[in-house]
């Protein structure tokens, strides 16, 4: 008869420092993602690795209004984490915890880790419609981590994750005066993060100063800036795209600190397949809708104010209230709504995208300087040639 054999463990380090090295790379991974996030909205040719298609983008995921939890960046919240739990290996992994201690604590906070990545990949799928590489890191290495800190528990104690909870109050309770500063710090951090973090996702337009003068071209296009500008840009833009936020504003508040060097002539080129021909399946639905309504407000001069609105207006949750808009701009509520309806608005709007294509755009924002088209971005070297 066969006596079954008991497992041997390996030993204890083996599988303290396999901790320590995913707990290291999820460290790593989280202050890239904290990197990227702080470029993709203050850089205007940022353009991360692993922005590689419309469902594969880690760009898109940052973008997404998902990605700040309690005013704060979610990446920064994972360096937070994985410090908390950096730090609380330290006791664990010391000789006299027996191999016992703080184990079970370690699986709860992983567990949580493990949890919170199951919600961010719903949120993935239901709502952004985009996947960020580095993000499947930091689940995969909350995964092992659960996986790991189960698994210490399993080989070197004899007792019940709950009863290894209890056990570590206890413990914590014996060194109460240590405990209470270790949480007092991280307690004191979460404060600090919350105070002081800059909210630099929070793009909006710059206040419109006498230093900005305001127009139309000949042909109807509403622009903004120098009278007798060193540099003129025209951008055709969709009120859907971040990168068009982000350069639209980039753009406006370098025209308000550098007065008298560049103007701006607004274009709509709407990436909506029900108003835009290049786009042969539905995308950016609404786009168009937005578009005419920026036009409208030419009429009335108030389309840079209603630019601004729609830029910063959160398609991603399916934010467009139309009566808080024609409010704040003084519209009539009713013609405002019906104005989508109106024939000369889509003329102007097929116009513009007519022309859009003739220059060839095929993504946007797209920008007309000196007869050179451009997408995606302006290169640095021509905002330079207007501040010598």
């Amino acid at each position: 008869m066969k006596t079954e054999k008991k497992i041997k463990p390996l030993p204890f380090p083996v599988y303290f420092w396999t901790v320590v090295t995913i707990a290291m790379a999820g460290l790593a991974d989280a202050v890239y993602l904290a990197i990227s996030h702080f470029r993709v909205y203050t850089d205007m040719a940022y353009k991360s690795f692993c922005a590689v298609s419309k469902s594969i983008n880690c760009d898109t995921v940052s973008q997404s209004p998902f990605s700040i939890l309690l005013d704060i960046p979610v990446p920064i919240w994972g360096i937070a984490g994985y410090l908390f739990f950096l730090l609380l290996l330290y006791p664990a992994g010391k000789a006299s915890s027996n191999k016992t201690r703080l184990w079970p604590t370690l699986f709860v906070i992983a567990l949580a880790f493990s949890i919170y990545s199951i919600i961010l990949s719903i949120i993935s799928v239901v709502f952004v419609h985009s996947y960020c590489i580095m993000c499947m890191v930091s689940h995969a290495v909350n995964l092992m981590l659960m996986f790991f800190t189960w698994l210490i528990h399993k080989r070197f104690a004899n007792i019940s994750i709950a009863s290894g909870i209890y056990n570590d109050i206890q413990w914590i309770r014996g060194h109460i005066k240590e405990s209470g500063i270790f949480l007092g710090m991280a307690a004191g951090m979460i404060l600090l993060l919350m105070l002081f973090t800059p909210h630099y996702w929070e793009m909006s337009g710059f206040p419109l100063g006498r230093e900005l003068s305001r127009g139309t071209t000949e042909d109807g296009n509403p622009w903004i800036g120098a009278t007798n500008p060193k540099l003129v840009i025209s951008e055709f833009t969709d009120y859907q795209c971040f990168q068009c936020k982000k350069m639209h504003f980039f753009l406006r508040e370098f025209m308000a600190s550098h007065p008298g060097t560049i103007r701006l002539i607004h274009r709509n080129f709407p990436m909506d397949h029900t108003y835009n021909p290049m786009v042969k399946e539905p995308y950016h639905i609404g786009s168009g809708k937005m578009a005419l309504f920026s036009l409208y407000a030419i009429k009335h001069d108030k389309f840079w104010e209603i630019s601004d609105f729609l830029f910063n207006t959160d398609t991603q949750k399916g934010h467009f209230n139309i009566r808080e808009m024609a409010k704040a701009a003084g519209f009539d509520v009713i013609e405002f709504a019906r104005s989508v309806n109106d024939r000369s608005l889509q003329q102007k709007l097929r116009a513009d995208i007519r022309e859009g294509i003739r220059l060839g755009i095929t993504g946007t924002p797209g920008y007309l300087i000196d007869g050179k088209v451009y997408v995606g971005h302006i290169p640095a070297d021509i905002i330079n040639t207007v501040m010598e």
